[in-house]
């Protein structure tokens, strides 16, 4: 497999490594991938995260541990397994059907494993920059965003979904400031969007999930931005848990809605959110020591927003 390198997947030396995106802002650390069960270990603690770069992690994971040697058989099982790991991210079995499971398994050879995940992970840098110049004009010079979750570098091999927008418009030089939401449970928006933006150099405000319809009351916010981990046939969508909520505020204060996503995490297949499979996660993350631990706990990771409550879909491809 050749060199590869995002901000936050790498292949280099035959070493698959991902930053360990749980120890963000305070500790930039790298991880090793031992192998394809370690990969599924990763992203289901949320080290590699963001639909379309467990995608690609788990693509060259699978391939490179097709270049090691692995059996056929060794081969299907752990892909099944990673296929499994975060079951609402499309992209993430579509990645595993397009190394795998569409080809013949008499077939499979690690060459075309590896061309097809390093295909996989060239092509979303280029989808990122696609769906970014499509949603540009989207974005006026002045107008104050809000954002949910992460988006950004971290979670494609470019320059993100919705964080790219916001990173396309500051590259051209309109002046923009971004609300970013804390995004609970696990403060993706408060440890790894703020830390992208910083680094960026784009003006930003963290603000409590809580505190968006405020915001839109004051007439401070003109447009949302958000991305997606599966896009339903009928254009409803499963993202971070927060976003209906985001959706139904913005809908109320007229302030237009967008979803930024590769044409990757549109699922034809699946009708309307309804039947978008939403994964539970533990009771821990929600609680974050700060309750009885006896006390009972619903933790989705996700929820559906429906279609009629998006201004605009923005795909690499189109804009439905």
């Amino acid at each position: 497999m050749k060199p590869l390198s995002s901000l936050g997947l790498k292949f280099q030396n035959g070493q698959l490594s991902a930053l360990d995106q749980t120890l963000l802002p305070h500790e930039e650390k790298w991880i090793d991938c031992r192998d394809p069960a370690h990969m599924v270990e990763m992203i289901q603690r949320l080290a590699v995260r963001g639909a379309p770069l467990i995608g690609v992690a788990a693509a060259l994971a699978i391939a490179r541990f097709a270049e090691t040697g692995a059996t056929k058989d060794a081969i299907l099982l752990a892909a099944k397994k990673l296929r499994a790991a975060r079951p609402t991210a499309v992209n993430l079995m579509a990645a595993m059907d397009r190394v795998v499971f569409s080809r013949d398994p008499s077939l499979l050879t690690a060459d075309e494993m590896v061309r097809e995940a390093e295909a996989i992970f060239e092509e979303d840098n280029i989808l990122c920059r696609q769906m970014s110049e499509r949603a540009a004009h989207l974005v006026n010079e002045g107008d104050n965003i809000i954002t949910h979750c992460n988006t950004g570098g971290l979670v494609t091999t470019g320059i993100g979904t919705a964080l790219g927008v916001i990173r396309l418009a500051h590259e051209q030089k309109k002046k923009i400031h971004v609300y970013v939401d804390e995004t609970r449970p696990l403060l993706q928006g408060a440890r790894l969007t703020t830390w992208e933006l910083a680094k960026l150099g784009i003006p930003h405000t963290l603000i409590c999930d809580n505190m968006a319809a405020s915001l839109m009351g004051l007439g401070k916010v003109q447009k949302v931005f958000v991305g997606a981990d599966r896009i339903a046939r009928n254009g409803d969508f499963a993202n971070k848990i927060g976003t209906y909520s985001l959706a139904v505020v913005a809908h109320h204060h007229k302030v237009p809605f967008y979803v930024v996503a590769p044409h990757t995490t549109f699922d034809a297949a699946c009708p309307s959110g309804r039947e978008i499979q939403i994964e539970q996660r533990g009771p821990d993350e929600v609680r974050a020591g700060k309750s009885p631990e006896q006390c009972a706990v619903w933790n989705p990771a996700f929820d559906v927003t429906p279609r009629t409550l998006i201004s605009g879909i923005v795909l690499d491809d189109r804009m439905i």
